[in-house]
């Protein structure tokens, strides 16, 4: 490993950001010598310890205009409450629900659903062929949604589906050209994959909810269709249905964003021999999601008076939480030997209660990628930035073996 190396590897994974959102990252790049910066209204976090205030200490507004609550409650959520724009109690049963299905045990059974396919879509390596990986990524993680939510779908058209949702929604909340008509595109989007998801919902009305949530069901009083109870029941599920497209949204574009641009990292970088070895391989991937940051930025909005950072803020200002500042992704380069801290690598995925749940789900996904792909030291071959994703990503990475 070298310094040339890294060089390259940034060079490479910086287009993701100018090319996909150049307004966007050339402002953030100019302003991130402050810990916090002020335009206006908006605030510009970058400092590691002011982004966790502004998660964990500042009240937020989960459904304003401008915030990810917001845009899922928009096109998204087709009515009921999704994940990212809930309170109270009912946020916290389906954060416990869902954190739950991503344990420790839920991410092991998971891993039964994509250790095959790693195998079969990597073998044209050990051929002398070409993988194309942000492919792989996004059949990887529909079938993982698939598995998640017990539906009988097609992995594909779920992972388009949810491609299509997030990539006309958000550029409603950030900063840079609005794509006319977004908000219908995305509600049209949304309702496909709702309806490729719809067997979820048959499958809940079977067998009834989900384990972590039957007790929530029973204490509502939920019984027949008809009636108060009924009124309480199709409220409930319209909720679940609108969680789990929130849910197929979030894990697809994740996926897709992060496991190419990683593999390309390691592979620009020389890092398959701590790839390779397995009391490395999970620091490794730690580090590489660090760097990557597939939600580089989180836009939310003050709900009330405040501070960030020692800036003041008011109700209403907006936030632009830069995860990748905050992680030191710009300054610090992937090193399994020399990690940065735990405090530090995890801010990708939020602080404190807004923490993501599927943390464990995008390591360890990560770590068995880049386990499946040592032996074979690929080098990337190709690639083209996806302009029109909702996370800076690849539209194609191609690598071939160089072992």
């Amino acid at each position: 490993m070298s310094t040339l190396s890294h060089t390259r590897a940034r060079r490479r994974d910086r287009r993701v950001y100018l090319r996909s959102h150049p307004v966007l990252f050339g402002l953030l790049a100019a302003t991130r010598g402050r810990p916090v910066w002020r335009l206006g209204r908006t605030l510009l976090v970058h400092d590691g310890e002011a982004y966790r205030e502004a998660l964990t200490r500042l009240p937020l507004d989960r459904t304003a205009a401008g915030t990810t609550g917001g845009a899922a409650r928009a096109a998204l959520s087709g009515g009921g409450g999704v994940l990212f724009d809930q309170e109270g109690s009912g946020h916290r049963a389906d954060r416990r629900d869902l954190a739950g299905r991503l344990g420790t045990a839920g991410v092991e059974r998971l891993r039964a659903v994509w250790e095959p396919l790693l195998v079969r879509r990597l073998a044209p390596l050990a051929r002398g062929g070409e993988v194309d990986l942000v492919e792989l990524a996004r059949e990887l993680a529909g079938m993982v949604v698939c598995a998640l939510l017990d539906v009988d779908a097609d992995p594909r058209a779920v992972a388009a589906a949810a491609g299509e949702a997030a990539a006309s929604s958000v550029r409603s909340h950030l900063p840079g050209p609005r794509r006319p008509r977004a908000e219908a595109a995305a509600a049209g989007a949304a309702d496909r994959l709702r309806g490729l998801l719809g067997r979820a919902d048959e499958a809940r009305a079977e067998h009834g909810p989900p384990a972590g949530n039957r007790a929530d069901h029973k204490r509502a009083g939920q019984g027949p269709t008809d009636g108060p109870a009924g009124g309480r029941r199709a409220g409930q599920e319209a909720a679940d249905a609108g969680l789990a497209v929130m849910v197929a949204v979030a894990a697809v574009n994740t996926t897709v964003a992060a496991l190419p641009r990683a593999v390309a990292w390691c592979a620009d970088a020389g890092l398959w021999e701590q790839a390779a070895d397995p009391v490395l391989r999970p620091a490794l991937a730690d580090e590489l999601l660090r760097v990557t940051a597939a939600s580089p930025v989180l836009p939310r909005v003050a709900a009330s008076d405040g501070s960030v950072g020692g800036c003041p803020v008011r109700g209403g200002d907006r936030l632009l939480l830069v995860a990748r500042h905050a992680a030191e992704a710009h300054r610090r380069d992937p090193d399994a030997r020399r990690p940065a801290g735990a405090g530090t690598a995890r801010l990708v995925f939020g602080s404190g209660p807004h923490v993501c749940p599927g943390a464990r789900l995008a390591h360890v996904q990560l770590a068995d990628v880049l386990a499946a792909l040592a032996p074979y030291r690929p080098v990337v071959t190709r690639s083209r930035v996806d302009r029109r994703a909702a996370l800076p990503g690849w539209r194609t990475l191609t690598v071939e073996a160089r072992a």
